[in-house]
């Protein structure tokens, strides 16, 4: 899916990023989510839905770093006149990359949701939470999700030349935006009142205590996902502003000035995948306890 082919009439010249960092990058996150999804297999205290929506998280950035790596190579391989980009083969390879990679981005958006939804109930519903978020649910959650995506992915880089589809990708993007924004504030919003309530409650006693460290942790995991959050829109803003300018003003020179970072807000795109798991490794003790044992070869032990 080649979105920037358009020929630069402006100033600006475009600006090229080294083969090698486009190829550290895609190994580097390749292997930091894949030690997340294995590490959420092996530890049982890691068997919970958020964890799986994580997990799923993780999974598509894999998919993202592997289809970024592979499309890169291939190109690398064409400059240098080892690949025919021609020939039908390399077009439907091509093909599977971009329906790889508009798979990883809907995926990435859609286990967001699902993550907010279950942070959602953890705070508010909190005893009834494990009645209504079980693991049975989640797995057909995230069964829809993969579905989903799939389906979209194909249609997406099938019909991709078309400017509804475009338009459809991109205002997909922008509201599913607004919807995680609206649901993450309406949740902090009702924390807050959650807080000053459990303060109003008789001191002593270890019921307040109690439901307050609980409130705590929750909202410490609330905090978390947004933080990873914000790293998803400041990573992926400029690749759909890109995608954006390519239908508003695709003659203009300042837009074209814009374009020509292209190769820029790819890196920053692919990056988004490499910092996700410094995030959960940063934020989530278990998490960190089971890379340290994990990396360092240290018999495992089951946590009681």
């Amino acid at each position: 899916m080649d979105v920037n082919t358009s020929t630069n009439q402006s100033d600006c010249p475009e600006v090229m990023v080294p083969f090698p960092i486009f190829f550290g990058i895609g190994v580097g996150s390749l292997a930091e989510n894949l030690l997340v999804v294995v590490a959420v297999i092996r530890n049982r205290n890691l068997h919970s839905p958020m964890y799986c929506f994580i997990c799923s998280l993780a999974a598509f950035n894999t998919i993202a770093s592997l289809s970024k790596t592979c499309e890169n190579t291939m190109i690398v391989l064409a400059h240098n006149g080892h690949l025919n980009k021609t020939s039908s083969s390399v077009m439907k390879l091509d093909d599977v990359v971009d329906s790889l990679l508009c798979m990883s981005f809907v995926g990435s958006i859609s286990s967001f949701m699902a993550i907010a939804v279950d942070r959602y109930i953890t705070i508010f519903h909190a005893l009834q939470y494990h009645n209504i978020m079980t693991m049975r649910r989640a797995g057909a959650i995230l069964g829809v999700i993969w579905t989903t995506c799939g389906v979209c992915s194909v249609l997406m880089v099938q019909f991709f030349t078309s400017k509804f589809i475009m338009t459809c990708f991109i205002v997909f993007f922008f509201v599913s935006l607004v919807i995680i924004c609206f649901l993450y504030v309406y949740m902090f919003m009702l924390a807050r009142s959650h807080a000053r309530k459990i303060a109003a409650l008789p001191s002593g006693g270890g019921g307040r205590k109690c439901r307050h460290q609980r409130w705590r942790g929750s909202m410490r995991g609330a905090l978390t996902l947004t933080i990873l959050f914000g790293t998803f829109v400041v990573c992926w803003a400029p690749f759909f502003l890109h995608l954006t300018i390519m239908m508003v003003c695709p003659k203009n020179p300042y837009c074209e000035c814009y374009r020509s970072l292209f190769q820029l807000h790819v890196v920053l795109m692919m990056s988004h995948a490499l910092i996700d798991p410094a995030i959960y490794a940063f934020r989530s003790t278990e998490l960190r306890h089971t890379f340290r044992k994990m990396l360092l070869c240290s018999e495992w032990r089951q946590c009681s």
